[in-house]
């Protein structure tokens, strides 16, 4: 049995098919383990999270969970920018599984990093097992 959260989640990749249904999945894991992050460090941050701050935390948490492999796994889901997060999370908005505050827009998303820069560059000249590369 599906529940609230995954049919709202195949409900929006009906309707917006750029992103994989774990691309969902994954922005949503990596808000809560950022928000944690960020609340271990300081206290009396509020709950919401910026685009910057959370599209930092989504950037470090692929990193952590998938290291090298982290730019093909996010192109496969359709992640190519950080603006798709954008578009993600407004998406998760939209069906109410996020809420969001008055400042916010799905512009705070954009350009923030360079996906070849942040997700291949820290793992050069080392492939995936640690060996360097020729």
């Amino acid at each position: 049995m599906e529940t609230e959260l995954h049919l709202k989640i195949n409900e929006i990749c009906k309707t917006d098919r750029r992103f994989s249904v774990n691309a969902y999945f994954f922005i949503l894991d990596a808000l809560r383990v950022t928000a944690r992050e960020i609340r271990k460090k300081d206290v009396e941050h509020s709950r919401h999270l910026s685009g910057q701050e959370l599209s930092q935390g989504i950037k470090q948490y692929a990193i952590k969970r998938f290291g090298c492999m982290s730019y093909t796994v996010m192109e496969l889901w359709g992640i190519k920018q950080t603006a798709d997060f954008g578009a993600i999370v407004y998406n998760l908005i939209d069906v109410g599984l996020l809420g969001k505050s008055g400042g916010d827009s799905i512009d705070d998303f954009n350009d923030l990093f360079d996906f070849a820069s942040a997700f291949l560059k820290p793992f050069e000249p080392n492939d995936c097992k640690g060996r360097k590369t020729a």
